[in-house]
C-alpha cells in the first residue's frame, strides 16, 4: 500500500542526518497521499535513520490508527496528524532539532529577515510559537495557530524550547523548507557572533519573495514548493 509514498518518505527521513538536521533517531518526516488524503505515511519510532527501509514506514489514518505496518509510529505522529487534519493544503510535516534553528527556539525568538536567501524563500520572519507540551496535540495546535496567523507564507515554525516544524505541499517541499530554515539560522547566528546584523526592510523582503516565487527555477510560478 502506498509504495511510492513510502519510498519518498523513507528517502526524506534518510536525508535528515545527511543534511545535518537531526541527531541519532530524533526527528521525522511524514507524507499524506494526494490520492487518498485520509492516509499518511509516517516514520517508525526509535529506528536509526540509516537503517530505515521503505517497508518500515507505517501507513496510518488521520486519527492515528495503523492501517499497515508492524512497528510503533513516531511519538510526533499526533502532532503531525493534527496539522494535516486542520490544514488540508499541507501534505507533509517534518520535525527536526537542527541545532542553529533550535538555538533560536530555545530563546523563544523569531528569526528576522537579514539575508536575501531568507527574503527569497519566505519574505517574512521565521516565526516562533509558544511552548507546548509534547506527546499529544498541543504542539500541533500551536503550529497550526502560527501558520494560520502568517497565512502559511513561511512554511516553518520554531517551537519554543523544542525545535523546528516544517510543512509543504509535498515531501520534497517540506524538506527544502527545513533545510533552508537551518541554513538561514546558521548564517544569522554567525553574523550575531561578530556584530549586529542589518535587517532587510519588510517591503524589500516582500519584493525578493515575489521575484523568487515567480521567476526562479524551472516550474511555472517560480521557487518554493
Amino acid at each position: 500500500m502506498l509504495d511510492d509514498l513510502r519510498k519518498e518518505v523513507c528517502w526524506a527521513n534518510r536525508r535528515l542526518p545527511e543534511l545535518d538536521l537531526v541527531a541519532w533517531t530524533s526527528g521525522n518526516v511524514c507524507g499524506r497521499d494526494p490520492r487518498e488524503p485520509s492516509l499518511v505515511v509516517v516514520k517508525p519510532s526509535g529506528v536509526l535513520f540509516g537503517d530505515l527501509r521503505p517497508e518500515d514506514m507505517l501507513v496510518v489514518d488521520l486519527d492515528g490508527r495503523i492501517v499497515e505496518g508492524t512497528l510503533k509510529p513516531s511519538v510526533d505522529t499526533a502532532t503531525a496528524l493534527y496539522v494535516l487534519r486542520e490544514m488540508p493544503e499541507i501534505r507533509s510535516v517534518i520535525h527536526t532539532h537542527s541545532r542553529y534553528a533550535t538555538a533560536f527556539a530555545a530563546l523563544g525568538q523569531a528569526i528576522q529577515v537579514y539575508l536575501t536567501e531568507h527574503g527569497d524563500a519566505f519574505g517574512i520572519p521565521i516565526p516562533c510559537g509558544r511552548y507546548a507540551k509534547i506527546g499529544g496535540i498541543e504542539v500541533g495546535q500551536e503550529v497550526v495557530r502560527v501558520l494560520r496567523e502568517i497565512k502559511l507564507q513561511c512554511p516553518a515554525v520554531l517551537m519554543q524550547n523544542h525545535g523546528v516544524f516544517a510543512v509543504g505541499a509535498n515531501v520534497r517541499g517540506a524538506l527544502k523548507a527545513a533545510a533552508v530554515v537551518e541554513d538561514i539560522a546558521r548564517t544569522v547566528h554567525l553574523a550575531m557572533t561578530v556584530g549586529k546584523p542589518i535587517p532587510i526592510p519588510p517591503e524589500e523582503a516582500a519584493r525578493l519573495y515575489t521575484v523568487y516565487h515567480t521567476k526562479y527555477g524551472q516550474k511555472p510560478g517560480g521557487g518554493f514548493e
